[in-house]
């Protein structure tokens, strides 16, 4: 006989997959399928569209989190099937296509570099969603991520191939020793106490916004044009930053807990 507990239990459940929130777990599923596709396009050796479908995936995952709040369809299951979705789209999937375009060349050294990768990515959302109730998270309450999210990782893991295709396949740029030292760093990124910087701390002055929307038009253009030159500009742009994002948490800090906490505290889906 059914208890009051799993009744409630199940009426949660059944709340959790109504019409309204089938919405963003559909572009979850999209994002899990696309991320899946990159490793297929990998195993046929077309790199340029398994990079492609990792990007995809990184912008549907970016829009899913905005649908269920516009939607008010946030839910348990949905924030579950988002973390794995994610452990698979930007790393399971970006180990196995870069171990794939280079790092089978050296197969113990690129296996463990791929696989270090792969194991920091899930070890990140799990730290994440083990924290997700906790009032004791220093980054959040000044309003900062901790380490480098999931889907910004798969990006930096791809920077070399990003090189390799802007270059036309110069073979120099495919050394998998590097490459596999280069995954090792951005695993170590991953699962690191390095605060980064988030969305909800870019607030450029009002002076700079007519600028910030002429360089976005500029950088939209130049990704139509060079989009492997583009994206590895954006990658090291967003590497260049880091030292900086470490500087403004500690000014950030030694205001106060008081002056911290009042800061914006990022969405789930940007943090993870």
């Amino acid at each position: 006989m059914t208890t009051q507990d799993d009744q409630r239990a199940r009426q949660r459940f059944d709340r959790s997959l109504s019409l309204r929130a089938l919405v963003p777990n559909a572009i979850t599923a999209a994002a899990l399928c696309s991320g899946l596709t990159g490793i297929r396009f990998a195993i046929a050796g077309d790199f340029e569209k398994a990079v492609q479908a990792v990007i995809l995936a990184g912008v549907l995952d970016g829009i899913d989190g905005r649908a269920a709040r516009l939607l008010k369809a946030q839910s348990k299951f949905g924030a579950e099937l988002d973390s794995l979705a994610d452990s698979i789209s930007f790393g399971v999937a970006p180990a196995l296509i870069v171990y794939l375009w280079c790092l089978r060349e050296v197969p113990s050294f690129g296996w463990i570099a791929a696989l270090a990768y792969a194991i920091c990515c899930v070890l990140r959302l799990a730290r994440f969603n083990s924290r997700l109730d906790s009032l004791d998270q220093p980054h959040k309450q000044a309003g900062f991520l901790t380490g480098v999210p999931a889907p910004v990782g798969a990006g930096l893991a791809f920077l070399p191939i990003y090189l390799w295709l802007a270059s036309g396949g110069e073979p120099d740029i495919a050394n998998p020793v590097a490459v596999g030292i280069w995954m090792l760093l951005v695993a170590f990124l991953l699962i690191s106490n390095v605060p980064t910087l988030s969305w909800s701390r870019v607030r450029p002055p009002n002076h700079l916004r007519i600028g910030l929307l002429a360089l976005i038009g500029i950088l939209m253009a130049a990704l139509l044009t060079e989009p492997w030159l583009t994206l590895a500009a954006i990658t090291l742009g967003y590497l260049a930053i880091i030292p900086y994002g470490m500087l403004r948490y500690r000014k950030v800090r030694l205001r106060g807990p008081t002056m911290a906490s009042a800061e914006a505290t990022p969405s789930r889906e940007s943090m993870i």
